[in-house]
């Protein structure tokens, strides 16, 4: 008898390592698949064109532009927003190409660099940028008094696909709740957290566009990442919902599968809430054991931690 309680002690020891350590353990297992190969490339449909043999571009409009990598495994989209004296870059890829190239084909505008989040494949890694904004929260401030933010493995992820983590210099730091000035245009900051702390989406509510990140797009939501939150999920949704007008069309930073502009609207915004909810309430059910995946509807799911290890509250981010 002393011997099984020891071997069952000892077995619960190594159950709860593993999960304290869950993510260490998630990316050695991406780690050990290798870097992805480039996908063939596939008829991106009307308006799409390819720029090389890795780029694509679409015009939303005649000021803003979806650049998109659908070559790259995790089929990346970033965009670039024209004022009419400056515009700006939400998200970079993971600068397996230098997306700069492409900018500059666009438009002769000064152009300011603005990540959605840190992690590696919107980041750019190698990319420089003449200009680089970042979110303005208190924990970051303090991390880069001189402006130079080495950013963490545990934000950047970059390990997962052997990229360094960067060093960005900042020349802006944008305050959620602030409005960015291109000039003739409004770009409202969100500060919508649960996907990662440092995350961010774009609204700009005289052209109903919102641009999302990794927030929310058509497809697994991860909530179970480092800096991920259950809480901080719920209110990102808020954040959104309160702030967006209702023909907002929102525009995000992954697709599943080609052809076309990942897209989401208000109406999923509002069902990753009310899920959120009945998680949190106990009364929506996920299947599997690590990842749980919660279904939010019929393109979107939610993968989180288990509900032992779900964090509920929102992450303090200093004074």
């Amino acid at each position: 008898m002393r011997k099984l309680l020891i071997a069952l002690v000892l077995l619960s020891s190594l159950l709860g390592l593993a999960f304290w350590n869950r993510h260490t353990l998630i990316v050695a297992a991406v780690r050990a698949s290798g870097p992805p190969e480039l996908l063939e490339p596939n008829d991106e449909g009307p308006g799409t064109r390819w720029v090389d043999d890795y780029f694509t571009v679409k015009a939303i409009d005649p000021h803003t532009f979806a650049i998109g990598e659908p070559r790259y495994y995790q089929q990346n989209y970033s965009y670039l927003i024209l004022g009419e004296t400056r515009a700006l870059l939400f998200d970079a890829g993971p600068g397996v190409r230098d997306i700069r190239s492409v900018v500059d084909s666009l438009t002769d505008l000064p152009v300011t660099f603005l990540p959605s989040h840190f992690h590696y494949d919107h980041v750019g890694n190698t990319v420089v940028f003449d200009r680089v904004a970042v979110v303005d929260l208190p924990y970051l401030r303090r991390r880069a008094p001189d402006g130079r933010l080495l950013l963490l493995g545990s934000e950047h992820m970059g390990f997962a696909e052997a990229f360094d983590a960067p060093t960005l210099v900042v020349d802006d730091w944008v305050a959620p709740g602030e409005s960015i000035d291109l000039g003739g245009r409004m770009l409202r900051v969100l500060h919508t957290p649960g996907h990662s702390l440092d995350s961010i989406s774009l609204l700009d509510a005289s052209s109903g566009q919102a641009f999302s990140g990794d927030f929310v797009i058509p497809g697994p939501l991860f909530a179970f990442l480092p800096n991920s939150g259950m809480g901080d999920y719920l209110m990102g949704a808020e954040n959104v919902l309160a702030a967006a007008p209702t023909h907002t069309r929102i525009y995000a930073a992954h697709r599943m599968a080609p052809p076309g502009v990942p897209e989401v609207g208000l109406g999923d915004v509002a069902d990753l809430r009310d899920a959120l909810v009945e998680i949190r309430e106990g009364v929506r059910d996920g299947s599997g054991a690590y990842p749980v995946i919660y279904p939010v509807n019929e393109r979107i799911e939610l993968w989180a931690d288990p509900a032992w290890l779900q964090r509920w509250e929102p992450s303090p981010l200093g004074d």
